[in-house]
């Protein structure tokens, strides 16, 4: 993100060290985060090198698209347990459960749903021919610090609701 101009102290180019103050050191963070937690280990980060992205099967216009989110819904439950939940994606959710997630709370907010949870976007690219559809149910899903926990249970949940609405393609949308 490159700060106005008047953020900027230089003669109105930003410098690397204007433009640090809009970093969020997210890898420094975690580790110390993880490590306050307690664990003797240092955060391991996982790494796949079977990664299973394949080649589309049929024209992006012929695809049903889905989002998965770490944005919980904002409900009772979505607020004291995080978890996985299919959500309709319409009517399109006007909050989402965001306060306990980290990010660069200075430079951005979460109020407009829109800025990171593409659902209208998506319907609208649909209506326009470039994608099929807009899956009927969006997922959200828990950042956790256990890849274990990730790749034995989490994936495979999120991969049977996929299967299960018949989604192409997935989208992505950590918070």
């Amino acid at each position: 993100m490159t700060p106005k101009k008047d953020d900027d102290k230089t003669d109105g180019n930003a410098s690397d060290v204007t433009l640090r103050k809009y970093d969020v050191d997210y890898m420094q963070r975690t580790r110390d985060f993880y490590s306050a937690q307690g664990y003797s280990n240092h955060y391991q980060w996982a790494k796949n090198s079977n990664t299973p992205f394949t080649k589309l099967q049929k024209p992006l216009e012929d695809c049903r698209v889905a989002v998965i989110t770490t944005a919980m819904p904002d409900t009772e439950q979505g607020r004291t347990r995080r978890g996985i939940y299919p959500r309709p994606s319409r009517p399109y959710p006007d909050s989402m459960f965001t306060s306990e997630l980290s990010w660069h709370k200075s430079a951005t907010h979460t109020d407009d749903t829109g800025s990171f949870l593409p659902l209208r976007a998506l319907d609208e690219a649909a209506g326009e021919g470039i994608i099929g559809e807009l899956c009927e149910r969006f997922y959200t899903v828990p950042t956790d610090y256990s890849k274990r926990n990730t790749s034995e249970v989490e994936a495979p949940h999120l991969l049977n609701l996929c299967r299960e609405d018949e989604v192409d393609i997935v989208l992505l949308v950590p918070l």
